[in-house]
């Protein structure tokens, strides 16, 4: 394990912002309903080129305390910041995508009084080494990371998204090593779910994801069958890997209204982290490795879990969750959306603590 700081050559920098001046742009094709608008993406290239100061950014990752380790033959770049109070409790948070470890940037400063948090960057990801693995092959990887390369015997595991299904495979597969796992969604249903066992709720709730897949789900159709094609525009085009980007994070609303939550510079900084790896391509290769993995049905383990769920994400039904996991905190939070931890963080950090407080007087 050697320590990590974050140094992009300015040749990166001088490189996207030649590329940026150089973009060219397509014709309106009309509203969001057809993805990402092009007049929010003007202004926000232009910020990109003439106001954001990734050096600032840079500096400010800096301050965390940053290592890689080579886990199994990959390189893993993680977090870890150890707790200021007594008697920690170790926690491991689990990103998804597109977003990076940077979802946590807000909250781990929040956590550090009860905690040592641990938040790694997903193979193929971020600083780690751009080497795609299957969501249960990185659950096997954070295993190591946390019990092997970091000596703790049992730990909490935390995340949404993908990471959410990090957290179902270690569940599932190091029982031992977890003391409980907190999480903001906790998948949904599918081909392999009985419908005849649904309650109405859970009924409505998948009605939705029916609709919202449809309608909002053709980046996962597109990397899960094709990633490498589309892999090339958006490694060379920062422009493009931008709204690519952001036409998930705006999923259901505009740039605009993401904006009032997640500052512009903090949405570019996510942004910057794939483009200065240059991991765009194998983090969407994950998808696609995914897909065609033997992993079978999500199972339902003793593991004590916690669902904090954030009202601007999909309704997420009590029962859908006691049906997921051995639920023992269901929380329907005030404000967030799906990157709570980033969006909420007072919120968030909370609801952990408060969870796992209740672990440890059970």
């Amino acid at each position: 394990m050697q320590p990590f700081t974050i140094a992009v050559p300015e040749a990166v920098l001088d490189d996207l912002r030649q590329r940026l001046a150089r973009t060219r742009w397509p014709d309106d094709g009309g509203g969001r309903e057809y993805g990402t608008s092009l007049a929010y993406m003007k202004d926000l290239v232009d910020y990109w080129r003439h106001s954001y100061d990734w050096r600032a950014r840079e500096a400010e990752l800096n301050h965390f305390a940053q290592f890689r380790a080579e886990i199994g033959g990959v390189g893993v770049h993680f977090i870890h910041e150890r707790a200021t109070g007594p008697d920690p409790v170790p926690l491991l948070l689990l990103h998804g995508w597109p977003d990076s470890f940077y979802r946590y940037h807000r909250v781990i400063p929040m956590l550090t009084g009860s905690f040592d948090v641990i938040v790694p960057s997903f193979p193929g990801q971020g600083f780690s080494d751009p080497v795609p693995m299957t969501t249960g092959d990185t659950a096997d990887l954070f295993a190591e990371l946390m019990t092997e390369e970091l000596g703790y015997g049992t730990f909490v595991a935390a995340g949404g998204d993908a990471g959410t299904l990090v957290a179902r495979f270690l569940a599932e597969r190091h029982p031992d090593a977890l003391i409980g796992i907190h999480l903001t969604d906790v998948g949904y249903p599918d081909q392999a779910t009985d419908f005849s066992t649904l309650t109405a709720p859970e009924i409505a709730f998948a009605n939705y994801i029916r609709e919202w897949w449809m309608s909002e789900g053709g980046f996962n159709i597109i990397q899960s069958t094709k990633p490498q094609t589309l892999a090339y525009g958006l490694a060379d085009s920062p422009a493009g890997l931008a709204a690519w980007i952001m036409g998930f994070m705006v999923s259901g609303t505009t740039g605009e209204e993401v904006e009032k939550r997640l500052a512009r510079d903090e949405l570019l900084t996510n942004i910057m982290i794939y483009w200065v790896t240059r991991t765009i391509g194998p983090s969407v290769r994950r998808y696609y490795l995914d897909a065609h993995a033997a992993s079978g049905p999500w199972r339902r383990t003793p593991v004590p879990a916690a669902v904090a769920h954030p009202p601007r994400d999909a309704p997420l039904p009590r029962e859908w969750a006691e049906r997921r996991v051995n639920l023992k905190r269901f929380t329907e939070l005030p404000r967030g959306g799906h990157f709570a931890a980033w969006e909420e963080p007072e919120l968030y950090a909370k609801d952990v603590q408060d969870f796992v407080g209740e672990l440890r007087n059970a």
